[in-house]
């Protein structure tokens, strides 16, 4: 059993399951089945599929993360900002071809499910905190403008063939003459009842009242003899289990973008794993729902859907009815499975306007401007790290937007650790303990001693770094400075070029008629230098900064107890 814990939560938690948890897990199912069908045909849509598709690729992922996750609560599923980027990754390669197409996603899928399964084994969930809030906000907004704006040619009634942000809001500035108003007035009246049922209603999905609404005013009304355009016959019937056949040269573009595929939708998955996962007292295992997230991924490839990620929206629907365990998750996927086989009649007069309108008010709801104010009031530079990742979007697309998601990352990750906060600690009259001098003018030096933090591992790529800034600190100390502690309690570790650094700086002090002196962690450097055979090291080390200063300061020179 504990085996089969480890590998499937899911399954072990079913095992057990409490029937009395089954009428609210039932009620939330069937809400969460209700808003995932408008949201999957719309999503469809946005990826480039026929609505089928999107109903595809929510089933079979539902039952491999209720199986595999980690979260009792988290629905999988088509996610806005997946689907644009499954889009623009395979458009380019597709040319044009509805078949070539469809194997290239799920190809992307099957390698995004893979990437996803062989991390989980090297215990690479820690990669969600690799993007920032700040970038993954940045890019949810810049993902939110090229929906938008991809949604407005269905919208307004007329074809929109450009690519890219810029390129398509020049296009549709050029053809606003041309907007068909019956098709327009359809989108809007659809958009107000998306907006207004849930404040009206709060458990009654306002997408899917809002599909209902416009495709009995086709029918009733015969508005697709007005020009209103409809999505037409979904075929019935469950997906046929198939492998994808891809052209093996193209492998290599589609591996890349499945690498950044697999990131976005992790990194966005566990924010709403962890987020309801906070809110209703329990933990998620990130290594766990990385592999999940990759059998889910897999399982929507070989059923003919495309890339998934987690659904917030869905999530926060399963919440909201009362949704007790995954078995949430299993009920919502019966009910797609119901409507595949026996109510996809009805959906051929769902107009194409009203999905673009459920799409934008989708989109809409991934902009995030008040958490960039928030950002810019905490870090400045860390905004512009948002506004950069917004931009990136606009200028080169949300394929290669991810990659500079990632060097934005990087080089924040870097100016973090290349250049870490330094301080010379002193005593502070009427303040116990040691403080940074710089932030109390008051404080004063400990005389002929240096008291030297440096807040971060002593790396490669500072270790340059570190050794300017101990020389600078002992050259403002002035003549009278005989000893140079440095605090290793907030050097966490330090690697090979940041000890040779170390023994540069001990010749370099001691040139000067300086010491250098280490406080902190002294049995953890001693056991680690007789593990590795080196002899006693050329700097005293002292449990504590309080025992260097009471040593140094009385001038002993007898070993320490």
């Amino acid at each position: 059993m504990r085996s089969l814990a480890s590998v499937a939560p899911g399954l072990a938690e079913l095992r057990h399951y409490r029937w009395g948890d089954a009428p609210a897990d039932v009620r939330a199912g069937l809400s969460v089945a209700a808003v995932a069908i408008p949201v999957a045909i719309a999503y469809a849509e946005l990826a480039g599929f026929p609505a089928q598709v999107g109903l595809y690729s929510s089933i079979l992922p539902l039952v491999a993360y209720a199986v595999f996750g980690s979260s009792r609560q988290l629905i999988v599923g088509p996610d806005a900002a997946t689907c644009a980027v499954v889009a623009a990754a395979v458009a380019p390669l597709a040319g044009g071809d509805a078949t070539t197409y469809a194997s290239l996603s799920m190809t992307l899928a099957f390698l995004t499910g893979f990437i996803c399964i062989a991390a989980s084994f090297f215990r690479l969930g820690a990669l969600a905190d690799f993007l920032s809030k700040p970038i993954l906000v940045g890019f949810l907004n810049g993902v939110a403008l090229s929906i938008v704006l991809g949604q407005t040619g269905k919208i307004l009634g007329f074809d929109v063939q450009a690519t890219g942000i810029v390129p398509r809001l020049v296009e549709i500035v050029d053809k606003l003459d041309q907007t068909h108003i019956p098709t327009l007035a359809l989108a809007a009246a659809t958009f107000a009842v998306i907006v207004v049922v849930p404040l009206l209603c709060v458990w009654l999905p306002g997408a899917l009242v809002g599909l209902v609404l416009a495709g009995v005013a086709v029918t009733a009304f015969g508005l697709a003899s007005a020009g209103i355009k409809t999505l037409g016959v979904v075929p019935a019937g469950l997906p046929a289990i198939t492998l994808p056949h891809v052209d093996p040269a193209l492998l290599p573009t589609l591996l890349a973008d499945a690498a950044g595929l697999a990131l976005i939708s992790f990194s966005s998955l566990m924010l709403t794993s962890r987020s309801f996962a906070s809110k209703n007292g329990y933990e998620v295992d990130p290594d766990r729902d990385f592999a999940a997230l990759g059998a889910a991924n897999v399982a929507s490839a070989l059923s003919q859907g495309f890339a998934i990620s987690g659904a917030d929206s869905r999530t926060a629907v399963s919440d909201v009815s009362g949704g007790r365990t995954r078995a949430v998750g299993l009920v919502a996927a019966a009910s797609l499975a119901i409507v595949l086989l026996f109510l996809t009649e009805p959906l051929q007069y769902v107009p194409n306007a009203a999905l673009g309108a459920v799409l934008v008010v989708a989109g809409l709801s991934l902009v995030d401007v008040a958490t960039v104010r928030l950002i810019y009031r905490i870090d400045r530079t860390e905004a512009l790290l948002s506004v950069l990742a917004t931009l990136g979007v606009v200028a080169v697309g949300a394929v290669n937007a991810i990659l500079l998601a990632v060097v934005l990352a990087l080089m924040r990750f870097i100016r973090l650790l290349s250049r870490p906060s330094i301080e010379i600690l002193g005593k502070v009259d009427g303040f116990p303990g040691l403080h940074s001098l710089e932030r109390h003018e008051a404080g004063q030096a400990i005389p002929g001693l240096l008291l030297f933090r440096f807040n971060a591992p002593i790396t490669f790529f500072n270790a340059p770094y570190f050794k300017r800034e101990v020389m600078n600190a002992a050259d403002q100390a002035g003549p009278d400075l005989r000893h140079v502690v440095l605090d290793l309690l907030p050097i966490p570790s330090i690697d090979a070029t940041g000890l040779l650094t170390m023994v540069e700086v001990v010749d370099a002090l001691n040139a000067r008629g300086i010491d250098l002196n280490a406080a902190g962690r002294a049995t953890e450097w001693r056991l680690w230098m007789q593990a590795r055979g080196f002899e006693e090291p050329r700097i005293r080390l002292f449990p504590t900064l309080r025992q260097a200063i009471r040593e140094l300061s009385a001038g002993s020179t007898s070993p320490l107890p």
